[in-house]
């Protein structure tokens, strides 16, 4: 996994779980530098991207958006699948 520096990171695609297509679908919905992810509630990036897609995106994208908030927030680099649980304890909250 990709190990970058928070403090000078540049591109998207060099933070931990990005690639070429993630960043893509982040500019897509206003996040052009990894500062832009700090603050954001990941929850909410989904939503905006599958509203201006147009389509239903994979849940496991909001673990890859939780991991980039954390890191640049300060947490050290996790995989996305590390959320995963955290993620599904969420949904299960939002359904009730």
């Amino acid at each position: 996994m990709k190990n970058p520096n928070r403090e000078t990171v540049a591109n998207l695609d060099e933070l931990p779980n990005i690639g070429k297509a993630i960043a893509a679908d982040l500019i897509l919905i206003g996040i052009e530098h990894p500062q832009d992810l700090i603050g954001k509630n990941p929850l909410q990036l989904y939503a905006t991207l599958c509203e201006k897609t147009g389509v239903r995106k994979d849940p496991c994208v909001i673990d890859v958006f939780m991991s980039v908030v954390d890191f640049m927030e300060g947490e050290e680099p996790h995989p996305w699948w590390f959320y995963t649980k955290k993620r599904k304890k969420l949904e299960k909250f939002f359904q009730k």
